[in-house]
């Protein structure tokens, strides 16, 4: 039996949740759907999945086999694509991620921007706070901040941008501004859950190590709200450096300890490892990258 056909029935039967939909999805009957699913179970003497009445779920080695066959199934296409001459045609349907203040502040202008200037894509945005599985959700694109710890990704760099807590001058002006970590528990602070997510701050100054345990009077899992409110003088909150540059340069909002905050961190665009890349995501990749390093700020925090 064909291992491509396979590798799409097992992609199918994940992708839709059953033998059924997934034989729709292929024009092929429930019976072979099933037996080509049980060859192929049969053939690697492995379960890849396993199977209940109301439900499918996958084993172990079947969680990891799937990643690896939709790799390949991506990879087959791009290379019949390219023995056609479609490889330098961005077209089809792109799905890329973020955060969502990211995607209000930035990448919200720039894919607009790449939609205008390839007529033949279509894009999805998905704004979550929290870090996607690119092969599982089925994400060609996504950009982080920070740490990348997934070897399986390539990535492009971008730039970078900074932690640090800001106020308003009016609030710091009626309760003075911390001058060490220690001060901030005598201050109004403003949780925003998608950086500060535990109270306890750990910081850094030259040799000096310390933490600080914060009491959030108001704890929100929004940026845009949680800044709202320390440019309104209600309190202190943290943030990332591209998302308050534009208050700071007005003068609205006003860093503060900024020798005790960590080093910059990366700002990376990211896409699954492949020998062959897929034309609508090198054409993003291309026009993206540099538009998104132009439109994170620096910014002065001296």
């Amino acid at each position: 039996m064909d291992r491509i056909l396979q590798m799409e029935v097992f992609a199918a039967i994940n992708d839709t949740g059953s033998f059924v939909q997934a034989a729709n999805k292929l024009r092929m009957s429930p019976p072979a759907v099933t037996r080509t699913m049980n060859a192929l179970e049969a053939r690697l003497g492995v379960q890849l999945l396993t199977r209940s009445t109301r439900q499918l779920s996958l084993t172990e080695a079947g969680s990891s086999f799937l990643e690896a066959t939709r790799r390949l199934l991506s990879e087959i296409d791009d290379a019949e694509k390219q023995a056609v001459g479609q490889m330098g045609i961005a077209q089809g349907h792109l799905t890329v991620s973020c955060s969502m203040t990211f995607s209000r502040l930035i990448a919200g202008p720039v894919v607009r921007a790449f939609l205008e200037a390839h007529p033949r894509m279509s894009v999805s945005l998905i704004a979550v706070d929290r870090v996607t599985n690119l092969v599982e959700e089925g994400i060609d694109v996504a950009i982080r901040i920070g740490n990348l710890p997934d070897s399986n990704l390539m990535a492009k760099r971008l730039g970078h941008v900074r932690r640090l807590f800001v106020a308003s001058p009016d609030y710091l002006a009626r309760r003075g501004t911390p001058q060490t970590p220690a001060d901030l528990k005598l201050h109004a602070i403003i949780g925003f859950t998608g950086i500060m997510p535990g109270h306890d701050w750990h910081y850094k100054s030259g040799t000096t190590r310390g933490h600080v345990q914060l009491a959030p009077r108001f704890e929100v899992n929004d940026a845009t709200t949680a800044l709202a409110a320390a440019t309104a003088g209600e309190g202190i909150t943290m943030a990332l450096s591209y998302m308050v540059a534009d208050q700071l340069k007005r003068g609205e909002l006003v860093p503060i300890l900024p020798t005790y905050m960590p080093p910059p961190e990366a700002v990376h665009l990211v896409y699954p490892q492949s020998k062959l890349v897929a034309p609508k995501v090198r054409a993003f990749l291309d026009f993206a990258g540099e538009r998104l390093k132009q439109m994170i700020p620096e910014v002065d925090l001296s």
